[in-house]
């Protein structure tokens, strides 16, 4: 039993694993659908029940965030066309796959403001993020960049935004 859950929605025992395998069950679920034709929960069903349950454009996504041991949202490095104007590292993600014995690729989500510029989310030394900058987050872009992580790792999750990214 994890994470409120009970041990139906995957063989593991590590809460972190099981929300990410939802996520991504969630989530082929929402593509599955859109490609053809706490309200904040990771296990908020169906895609798009984190915006709102009665949703008008198609979703694809459920973009969350990882916390580590210490309490700090997890933060990855992306490639990015139009750097060195930003420092290209975010804490959203998008599960890609969950695979083994609770390891999964994530796609790193560019972070960007309601206008739909880019959010710079490192602080003044370029080395840790700066929380104040997280709350003006609005939008995301997905990258091409890529990263394979083990849950294990992780003591925290959280769900931020159901969103498209055009994704299928």
């Amino acid at each position: 039993m994890g994470c409120g859950k009970g041990d139906h929605v995957s063989g593991s025992k590590n809460c972190i694993c099981e929300v990410v395998r939802a996520i991504k069950d969630i989530q082929d679920v929402g593509a599955d659908e859109e490609c053809n034709g706490c309200t904040t929960s990771c296990f908020m069903e169906p895609l798009g029940g984190i915006v709102s349950p009665a949703r008008r454009n198609p979703i694809d996504t459920r973009v969350f965030m990882l916390l580590t041991k210490n309490g700090d949202p997890f933060k990855a490095f992306y490639r990015d066309n139009d750097c060195p104007d930003t420092d290209c590292y975010s804490v959203y993600f998008r599960v890609e796959e969950v695979f083994g014995n609770c390891c999964a690729t994530l796609r790193v989500l560019e972070p960007r403001l309601k206008n739909g510029n880019e959010v710079n989310l490192l602080d003044g030394s370029k080395t840790t993020i700066d929380l104040s900058k997280i709350c003006s987050v609005r939008k995301y872009r997905a990258t091409e960049s890529c990263l394979t992580v083990d849950l294990t790792c992780f003591c925290g999750v959280q769900c931020i935004d159901d969103v498209f990214l055009d994704i299928c």
